[in-house]
């Protein structure tokens, strides 16, 4: 039979300072305060039908199909039905206002950030020895040998062996800028030169330069980051009266 102990408020106060995780709780409290403020002056309002739908929406994310499944949720997030409506309101309310804010900016920035969004599928194996590097090149080259019989041989990581040296879908931000300047100036499909770097040498097989395009997944994606960009420049402003008055 499971015990049954107390907790005060202010342990729970005391256990998050312990955890260090009060700064991102303030932040938190900041942001809901910022867009709550910032959706009022915009004059945006969220309509019942739409609060019903989100909440509907967050209760399939967590399976909550049946009603004494959502009560057993909310017993167990010590929530209320009036602090999830809430919590379901604010995230509404946030959504809206980067919609608010930011729909007209996702095209002209994802034309000036483009290159960033721009793929690549390559192969890899990392060597120590840049005169084998040289040799394997070699051999590919003259296909004496294939790549996925190279990675077998020389990868240590295993599910990357497994894979052949396959790297995945992969941005600029994912590749170390000498390795990135060579992938993205390729021609695919392409064997590149073996490249040294502080990790080693590099023989990379580059097989396809998949070039961005604005669908909307990735208008949401650019939507999120500006705003969560604007968010936290918004909150900013207010760390040092937090700090000086907790």
């Amino acid at each position: 039979m499971s015990k049954i102990l107390s907790v005060s408020h202010d342990e729970i106060i005391h256990q998050v300072k312990l955890s260090s995780q009060l700064p991102e709780i303030l932040n938190a409290i900041v942001a809901r305060q910022v867009i709550t403020t910032a959706a009022a002056t915009a004059g945006l309002k969220i309509e019942t039908e739409e609060l019903q739908q989100a909440a509907d929406t967050i209760r399939v994310a967590n399976n909550l199909h049946r009603t004494e499944d959502t009560w057993t949720w909310l017993q167990k997030q010590n929530l209320s039905l009036d602090e999830f409506e809430e919590m379901v309101y604010t995230t509404l309310l946030s959504t809206k206002l980067a919609h608010h804010l930011f729909t007209d900016q996702v095209e002209p920035f994802f034309i000036e950030h483009q290159l960033n969004y721009t793929q690549v599928v390559i192969y890899e194996v990392i060597l120590d020895d840049p005169d084998l590097a040289l040799e394997l090149f070699y051999a590919l080259q003259e296909k004496e040998l294939e790549f996925y019989q190279i990675s077998r041989e020389y990868t240590q990581d295993l599910e990357l062996r497994r894979r052949g040296g396959y790297r995945g879908l992969l941005h600029r931000s994912d590749l170390k800028p000498e390795i990135s300047a060579a992938v993205f100036a390729s021609s695919p499909p392409q064997l590149l030169k073996p490249i040294i770097t502080a990790q080693g040498v590099h023989l990379i097989f580059v097989e396809e330069i998949i070039q961005p395009q604005l669908n909307l997944t990735l208008r949401h994606q650019i939507l999120s980051t500006l705003f969560s960009n604007w968010l936290q420049e918004q909150i900013k402003q207010y760390e040092a009266i937090l700090i000086s008055n907790f």
